[in-house]
């Protein structure tokens, strides 16, 4: 077991734990703002719907219920102007986290593959590609890295941490080079229905990948959009090809949704009101903590998207932990996200109206 563990970096919020309690230590009480968790209620359509499938004593399918790849590719069609889109293109995954860390193992990658992901980045591409003893590497732009030996190439738009969305454009520019080189696309874009300067785009739609979806597989997650990271729910949506392997290796491994949770996704994807009223929310909160944190001296960077504001005071990242610490308020460093974040916090959008107004006040 030391083989596999020792080939992992320190799990990053470990380091953060003395600012933790410093930041707890505030008469007022913490201003978490670190790790992203959503507060807000379950909406109760989504509760409803995974109560009246509670009771469900057989195995679930890996795949889903017939009703649960409707909602999908209707959402996909719906919402991300994807086309053609038939039960083959998707599949339901236990948490984004859970794919993104087994992937390259899953795709059968080794040593001598390569896997790319941004340079700041979410830490588990790189952790899924040490898991199966695959290369890792980071670009500014994918097109600039050799292509030989490069098996799975990671995009994140919007980006986690920096909020950064990348245009129609350049989304087109990157699938093109991809394909004209064997190179496998998937596209984290847990965050696409949460852009506030910015109209993020998916790689499904027609405009990026020209009707085709070969060689492209873009992951979903309800997580932050219906307030569902405890129900550990999310899909992939794509190449064919891709998706019936891995659902057959998934198959054998009992990655499989549990059957409330599959009845659970499938209402909050057939329901767009709820998540208007999770945006107002978020995007109220992210008015004042902008707001407060320019009054306070830091400067904002990218952020058009996402549930995060990329903040600097141009000094170390761990020194602005430290004095946001000593006035309550946690946040998480830069570096946690790559060597290029050393400079800048993240700052997340998930607490209560309540204690978004603590922090204000404090700042």
């Amino acid at each position: 077991m030391s083989a596999v563990s020792d080939r992992l970096p320190v799990f990053p919020w470990d380091k953060l734990e003395p600012y933790k309690k410093k930041a707890a230590a505030h008469p007022d009480g913490v201003v978490d703002l670190s790790v992203g968790t959503p507060v807000d209620p379950v909406p109760d359509l989504i509760q409803k719907a995974l109560v009246d499938a509670a009771d469900s004593p057989g195995y679930p399918t890996v795949w889903g219920t017939p009703a649960l790849r409707d909602a999908i590719t209707g959402w996909t069609e719906r919402r991300l102007g994807a086309r053609g889109v038939t039960h083959r293109h998707v599949l339901p995954i236990v948490g984004s986290k859970e794919l993104v860390a087994w992937l390259p193992t899953q795709l059968g990658l080794g040593p001598g593959d390569r896997v790319a992901f941004p340079r700041l980045a979410y830490p588990t591409y790189e952790v899924g590609a040490r898991l199966a003893r695959a290369d890792h590497e980071v670009y500014d732009d994918p097109t600039d890295l050799d292509p030989a030996g490069l098996k799975l190439l990671w995009l994140n738009s919007p980006s986690n941490p920096t909020g950064e969305v990348l245009p129609k454009e350049e989304l087109r520019r990157i699938v093109a080079w991809a394909r004209a080189h064997g190179v496998l696309v998937f596209s984290d874009e847990c965050y696409v229905e949460l852009g506030w300067d910015a109209d993020p785009v998916s790689v499904l739609h027609p405009d990026v990948n020209g009707g085709s979806f070969d060689g492209l597989v873009a992951v979903h997650s309800l997580s932050k959009r219906s307030n569902l990271a405890g129900y550990r729910a999310a899909f992939l949506a794509g190449d064919p090809a891709v998706l019936g392997p891995l659902l057959e290796i998934r198959k054998h491994g009992g990655m499989m949704t549990s059957a409330p949770t599959q009845a659970a996704v499938a209402a909050a994807l057939g329901d767009d009101a709820h998540v208007h009223v999770q945006r107002e929310r978020y995007a109220a909160r992210r008015a004042l903590l902008r707001e407060a944190l320019l009054g306070h001296g830091f400067r904002i960077e990218h952020s058009e998207a996402s549930l995060y504001l990329w903040a600097t005071r141009d000094e170390p990242c761990w020194d602005t932990v430290a004095h946001l610490a000593e006035r309550g308020i946690l946040v998480a460093p830069g570096d946690f996200y790559g060597p290029a974040g050393e400079r800048h916090v993240r700052v997340a959008l998930t607490v209560t109206d309540e204690r978004v107004a603590a922090a204000v006040r404090r700042l």
